[in-house]
């Protein structure tokens, strides 16, 4: 059996499984749930499917009593080194009879792994918490926010022994954003075809997912930036033939982010490129040519202002004040930052 730990992440604790690393006990919770999915696959893995009847049990909190839960955990594995027990929806009994667990978490028998799954919440119980950072692993599953999901993409990468190219970067975030599920198939998926120790470009994208390299978020804000009005209309005009993969809310949201960042660089006082990198939270000095093109061609006033109309694009493709086509509001849109003069008086 493993050593105690108290937390660990989440490739982490996948390789600790698969190379049969184990605690007694585990504790799977938060709001993202694809991460409590995985490891729960993860964990029934740990049983032979001939063994399954006899040595793997998954139990339903809000159905299974406490006190059923820790006589299964008390059993012996059949003709095995452990039995995994699986405990899911944790999250849907009350916080004080989830608790009463930390009275085999406190002396949990060393044959068993118990895995509690509180999927979408945080577990509650001081003296659970407490029994399972003693004696086993807790694992909060945490959802990935716009501005953390660059680095995401990038460890996933790494992970995969994969390189990337800071547009085909881009593109990934664009066109998958906060999905986890998506994020792992679409990376697994190029790891697979691309081979380890590959460079992910804006061609490989195109051609094995579908992006055009061409027509896309990346492509539409960089002619924002430089007020292409040519090339930035017809982006618009591809995604609204091909609106299965450019959903306006996503577009939206990236030139939102876009502009919301500029603001943050026009304001910063630190003029310097570590200055500007700590203020955007950014890893890569490349990054930072988005925001260097966009201050020349826009002031402060005018950054202002494209960030009350894409508030104002939000209320009007909600059908308040507006009946218009969402591409057409897009494209009206991209009109009006193009030819924003800036707040007045």
């Amino acid at each position: 059996m493993a050593s105690p730990a108290q937390s660990l992440t989440f490739p982490a604790l996948r390789k600790m499984i698969a190379r049969r690393d184990l605690s007694p006990v585990y504790l799977l919770h938060g709001e993202e749930g694809y991460f409590i999915d995985e490891l729960v696959k993860d964990f029934e893995s740990l049983v032979p499917e001939e063994e399954r009847d006899f040595n793997l049990y998954t139990l339903y909190a809000p159905e299974s009593g406490v006190e059923t839960v820790m006589d299964v955990c008390r059993r012996y594995p059949m003709m095995a080194e452990y039995q995994v027990v699986i405990v899911k929806e944790a999250q849907a009994i009350r916080a004080d009879v989830l608790n009463k667990l930390h009275h085999y978490v406190s002396q949990p028998t060393p044959t068993t792994i118990l895995v509690i799954s509180c999927r979408g919440a945080l577990a509650k119980g001081k003296e659970l918490l407490a029994a399972v950072k003693k004696n086993g692993v807790i694992f909060e599953s945490k959802k990935l926010s716009e501005r953390n999901i660059l680095p995401a993409i990038s460890d996933l990468i790494k992970e995969k022994e994969l390189n990337v190219e800071p547009k085909a970067l881009s593109m990934l975030r664009d066109y998958i954003g906060t999905d986890l599920s998506r994020l792992y198939n679409e990376i697994g998926k190029l790891a697979l075809i691309l081979g380890r120790g590959a460079m992910i470009t804006p061609e490989a994208i195109e051609r094995n997912i579908g992006i055009s390299k061409d027509y896309n978020n990346f492509e539409l804000i960089d002619s924002i930036n430089q007020r292409n009005a040519a090339k930035a209309f017809a982006i618009v005009e591809y995604f609204r033939n091909n609106p299965k993969n450019n959903p306006t809310m996503m577009t939206v949201s990236s030139l939102f982010n876009q502009f919301s960042n500029l603001l943050i660089y026009q304001y910063t006082r630190d003029k310097t490129q570590g200055g500007y990198m700590d203020a955007l939270g950014l890893k890569s000095p490349w990054a930072l040519k988005n925001y260097e093109v966009a201050a020349r061609n826009y002031n402060v006033r005018q950054t202002i202002d494209v960030i009350s109309a894409i508030r104002e694009f939000d209320t009007r493709s909600k059908g308040i004040g507006s009946r218009q086509n969402e591409y057409d509001l897009l494209k009206d849109l991209v009109f009006r930052i193009l030819t924003t003069r800036g707040i007045v008086g």
